[in-house]
Parts: structure tokens; sequence; C-alpha cells
């Protein structure tokens, strides 16, 4: 996404700028002047808009995280048949962290820094576990799941899949040359054949 984009917000413009300087700089390394310069707005622009630094970038973790996307793709686009359900979900959910990836970058690097930013983090994954229970206990009752306990079929689920993100987001030289589709195609026939009646 170009941060000069006419259709973005000018609060888009600034928390893009700001994800693409902290990603480069880190947190620290970037100060509200140089990410207005980029946004193409003033500084007190800037302030209007955050108040802080943190504020924005805590604002910018929360704005273009995973959860509204998902929560839409929940109710909408389900066709309760478990593997085709897992595979739009794992797809979806690759799709969105890669394209926040600069984000991630950011919370690794800063670590302790950004504690508040780490708990508007966890609103999301946590959303998505509770729609994946939610989804699980669902297919259970209509007989298309086995019995077993969903919140630990959740958590599963969504490891395979921030597992798989995180190596690819971390590693310099890839674990192996199986390709991310081909991963989430095969992880995803497994685990719906392993809870399938």
């Amino acid at each position: 996404m170009e941060i000069n984009d006419i259709h973005l917000s000018t609060s888009d413009k600034i928390m893009l700028a700001a994800i693409d300087l902290m990603a480069e700089k880190g947190y620290k390394g970037v100060s509200t002047k140089e990410i207005a310069a980029v946004a193409g707005v003033s500084e007190m622009t800037l302030f209007r808009h955050f108040g802080s630094k943190k504020n924005l970038l805590e604002t910018a973790v929360d704005r273009f995280h995973y959860s509204v996307e998902m929560k839409k793709l929940f109710s909408q686009n389900l066709v309760w048949d478990l593997e085709e359900d897992l595979l739009l979900i794992s797809k979806s959910y690759h799709a969105i962290m890669n394209r926040n990836r600069k984000m991630f970058l950011i919370a690794l690097k800063e670590g302790n820094h950004l504690s508040n930013s780490y708990e508007k983090m966890n609103k999301h994954p946590r959303q998505l576990k509770e729609l994946l229970v939610k989804y699980f206990t669902t297919m259970q009752e209509r007989g298309k799941m086995i019995s077993t306990n969903t919140e630990a079929q959740a958590m599963s689920f969504m490891w395979m899949n921030y597992g798989a993100f995180i190596s690819n987001l971390v590693s310099d030289v890839p674990l192996t040359s199986i390709s991310m589709e081909e991963f989430i195609r095969t992880s995803v026939q497994l685990f719906a054949r392993a809870l399938t009646p």
C-alpha cells in the first residue's frame, strides 16, 4: 500500500509512515518529525491525531491487525466444510500477517519497550481463538467434527499457522523448500482429516 494513496485518510498515512520507518530504524530511531514528513503532514497534525509516538504505534497495531477481517470472514464466507473453511481461514491469516509483517518486525526488535502494544496485539489472537472455538463447537453440534476440546484445537490451529509465519519472518535462510502454499494446503488437509468423524 502506498502512503501517498489519495484514498487513505490522514491518520492512515501517518500510521503507515510510522510502520515503515520503525520497521527500518526501530521505534527509538525515528522521530515524530520524520514520520510526519514521510506522511506528508506537519508534526502538529501527527500530534493532533495521536498525541504521542507511542499512541501512534499502538493505534497502528490495532488498526492494521487481522481481527476485523477475520470476523467478517467467519460471519460471511464459511461454507461449513471443515477442510474448505480451514483452508480459507489459513490462507486469509497468512495474507493478512504478511501484509502486516513490518509491525511484527517492530515488535520483535523493540521487545519490552512496547508492553502496551503487546497487550493490543494480543487482543487479536484472543478474538481469533474465540471465533475458532465457536466454529469448532458448531461443527461438532452439526456432526461434522469429532468430539474434542475445541479450545485446544483452536490453539493448535493458530500455533501451527503462527509458527509458520514467524519462521518465515525471522529466518534469512528458508528452513524448507516447501512453499507456504504447499504448507498451508497439506497442514490443513492433515488437521481436517484428524478432526473429521
